[in-house]
């Protein structure tokens, strides 16, 4: 008689499995049954309601006037809108979300802001970012005996370049992106597009390590390799637009409002100087998703850190106090300017351990607090106003209280694409 498997021996079968199932989860596209609410599934819970689909479209007819037009913009009320707006209170559309990589994420978005877009009519407050707050806790696995072939003394961007080179994923997406901005004659549209896509779909690890790699103070070269790491010479405008009229752009694309929504969310300074909205690597996420669209932002120069949009706030008129609060989102923003340097003091780190093992696994601590959606509306409701006197940490360097020309605080498009190869 064959005597059954005892449990003992299950175990470490099983654990192996969901060990396979939970390193492989990260590089799938999220689907709908695997968010709590999504925004696709919500409308079709809707139409299934006639009462509920009249509303909806009721709706979408009203916010089509307003996905144009500046947050600060006082628009008339129209009490059908607010109508509308009130019945869909209780439904499950007001609570749905998006995810940056499921599948129709365009059609999410846009049933999102269709329902979002008029929550306040006119009475501004910081859009909510739709896309829902995951964390993940992967490793990253390096074989930096790999970087040999490379001079011992060769700077940390070109080394992050050559570890994207040497992973397949990385390597294709970042060549999609080159060859897209490269030439004289380049499709901005284009361009934007695989930089988008290169920054949503290579590992966090990779597009972190390229962007955000450490350069001495005195290295320019490794400093211009770094700023070209977006290929600004095509991602950029050629000639800086009012930043108003760029947000207003953005707020026309429900992708790249949802990206400026979830930039202003997670990282945003709170009232108590020194205190942020949410953790540094979910500022450092949402900073990154900007990348690729129509507000993507850059390193100012070759020789510090400061980011900035390539915008000016000229001809702004009696908007004037607006327009430089959106620059100081971020250049002077001292939550992404902390969470750049931890990231960048996180990488020359990696570099600088004497390791016996050249293939090691790293881990950031990431904490699993996640705000629920009433702390996260209690913490839109604050005006982006980033006044470096009342939300500097103490400590803060002058390099980023003083102030500067308004041409300094202007992300430039550099010469020539020099796509930083390994």
């Amino acid at each position: 008689m064959v005597r059954p498997p005892s449990p003992r021996s299950l175990l470490p079968a099983v654990l192996l499995l969901l060990l396979s199932l939970s390193l492989g989860a990260g590089d799938t596209l999220p689907t709908d049954s695997r968010l709590g609410n999504s925004c696709t599934q919500a409308r079709k819970k809707c139409q299934a309601n006639p009462t509920c689909k009249a509303t909806y479209q009721r709706l979408g007819s009203c916010t089509s006037s307003l996905s144009t037009s500046l947050p600060s913009k006082k628009l008339p009320v129209n009490a059908d809108c607010l109508e509308a707006v009130q019945l869909l209170r209780n439904s499950s559309l007001m609570g749905c979300t998006c995810h940056r990589r499921m599948k129709n994420q365009a059609t999410c978005l846009d049933i999102y802001w269709t329902v979002h877009s008029a929550g306040s009519f006119g009475d501004y407050e910081m859009d909510i970012s739709p896309y829902e707050d995951t964390v993940t806790s992967k490793p990253w696995k390096m074989n930096l005996s790999k970087l040999n072939m490379l001079k011992p003394d060769s700077d940390l961007c070109l080394k992050f370049a050559m570890l994207c080179t040497l992973n397949d994923k990385c390597d294709r997406l970042r060549k999609a992106y080159g060859e897209a901005c490269s030439g004289t004659h380049c499709q901005r549209h284009v361009c934007l597009r695989q930089l988008r896509a290169f920054f949503d779909k290579a590992a966090e690890t990779h597009a972190q390590g390229l962007l955000l790699c450490p350069c001495a103070p005195t290295d320019r070269g490794c400093g211009e390799r770094r700023r070209n790491t977006i290929a600004p010479s095509c991602a950029l405008p050629s000639v800086a637009p009012n930043c108003l009229d760029l947000q207003r752009l953005c707020h026309g694309d429900p992708l790249c409002r949802s990206r400026l929504a979830d930039f202003q969310n997670h990282c945003h300074p709170m009232g108590i100087p020194g205190t942020c909205a949410t953790e540094q690597f979910r500022c450092l996420r949402a900073y990154l998703g900007m990348i690729g669209t129509a507000m993507t932002p850059n390193f100012i120069s070759s020789v510090n850190t400061s980011v900035a949009l390539s915008c000016t706030c000229r001809g702004s008129g009696n908007l004037q106090e607006e327009c430089e609060q959106l620059q100081r989102s971020f250049s002077s923003n001292p939550c992404l300017l902390e969470a750049i340097a931890a990231k960048m003091h996180f990488h020359s780190q990696l570099f600088s351990q004497d390791l016996e093992d050249p293939l090691f696994p790293m881990m950031e601590h990431q904490a699993a607090w996640k705000p629920s959606r009433g702390e996260k509306r209690t913490a839109s409701r604050r005006r982006f106003m980033y006044t470096m006197a009342a939300s500097a940490p103490p400590g803060t360097t002058s390099q980023h209280t003083e102030s500067a020309p308004e041409e300094a605080m202007v992300a430039p498009r550099g010469k020539d694409l020099q796509i930083p190869t390994g």
